[in-house]
């Protein structure tokens, strides 16, 4: 069976990533008032702190600002860094007339037609096998330096640049939480689905291995890139249960128990598991759902969510901040880069050989 459990989605250490989130978010409005960013003031403080701001010049018209409620700044505007332009200097997810349109296009409209309730159980029953060999993490990235993703419209390196930007990325905005630092690394490595280094006979052409994701087994969604049309030759839209609504899910099963469309968010999530990987759940999901586009980005399959998917969401919309916008970022070194990186992959158990 494709359905291997539904997977505890919170733990501590998300728990403990919060009150980090909370401890920032005081501090930040105490600064808005004059003060020294000195660490987090307590509700009870910030009248003192208001005045106090106030005698001493602080900012202007701190009087009126007095009057105000300090706004407990959200996980997005805590890290509100999005550059305007990609590699390119186009828009970020132009799939309208990118550079790269012809490929990109043809990409999800052959992903959109073949992939199926019946293919994505063929390619489970392959991969989740891991019988293709034994390679470590940066063996893989090694490998990542010959593949340039096709769904991509803002990016032509190789993906194992972009692993390195992406985590580097993260490293820079959230210091303490290291694991979060190897997600941003470990991310887009189930693309080796592609290269037949990794795959042999097995290998996949890349509407199998890359893109936006989307669930399998019920209608698609319009909010898909290219939209409902670029499904109109999938078979299961004819399947009298596949082609409904609700398809073989029942209301509010939750994301974690959708059939993803295969790829490499799938599989990274795996490998991930079966190698005993120590990572937090909450981290490992940000893998596994974080090209699910058409739901986090733009709210679509919200019938099929259970209540603490919101909590899930909000962690893998924090990642793909960094996945999407550090694809303009300079090229990094990565040979100065792998010593620090190493350590995290001892540290969270994959530092050897696994099984893919």
């Amino acid at each position: 069976s494709w359905r291997l459990g539904r997977q505890v989605m919170l733990s501590e250490d998300l728990d403990a990533l919060l009150e980090q989130l909370e401890a920032k978010s005081d501090d930040a409005a105490h600064t808005a008032f004059g003060g020294a960013s000195e660490g987090p003031r307590s509700k009870a403080d910030e009248p003192a702190a208001q005045r106090e701001a106030s005698a001493s010049g602080g900012l202007e018209g701190a009087a009126e600002v007095m009057k105000q409620e300090p706004k407990a700044l959200s996980l997005e505007e805590l890290h509100d860094w999005k550059p305007k332009e990609n590699a390119f200097g186009d828009s970020f997810r132009n799939y309208e007339d990118s550079k790269r349109q012809d490929v990109v296009q043809q990409t999800y409209y052959t992903m959109h037609t073949k992939q199926t309730v019946e293919f994505g159980k063929e390619q489970r029953e392959k991969w989740l096998k891991f019988d293709k060999g034994e390679f470590t993490i940066m063996e893989m990235i090694v490998l990542l330096d010959n593949l340039v993703d096709d769904s991509d419209p803002d990016n032509d390196l190789p993906n194992s640049i972009h692993d390195f930007q992406t985590a580097e990325r993260i490293r820079e905005q959230w210091p303490d939480h290291d694991w979060f630092h190897l997600i941003g690394l470990l991310h887009d490595i189930g693309k080796v689905l592609a290269l037949p280094e990794v795959a042999g006979e097995h290998v996949l052409e890349q509407w199998a291995v890359v893109g936006d994701t989307f669930p399998v087994g019920c209608a698609p969604a319009d909010e898909c890139v290219f939209g409902l049309k670029s499904f109109e030759a999938n078979p299961d839209l004819e399947h009298p249960v596949y082609g409904t609504e609700y398809g073989m899910y029942k209301p509010k099963c939750g994301i974690t128990n959708l059939m993803m469309s295969w790829g490499h968010d799938e599989y990274m999530y795996w490998v991930l598991k079966e190698n005993g990987c120590t990572i937090p759940e909450a981290g490992l999901n940000m893998i596994r759902f974080h090209s699910f586009y058409p739901w986090h980005d733009k709210r679509a399959y919200t019938h099929l969510e259970a209540p603490e998917d919101a909590e899930m969401m909000k962690w893998v919309k924090e990642f793909n901040k960094f996945d999407l916008y550090s694809k303009g970022d300079s090229v990094p070194d990565v040979a100065a880069l792998k010593p620090y990186y190493q350590s995290l992959l001892e540290k969270y158990g994959i530092a050897g050989k696994l099984r893919w």
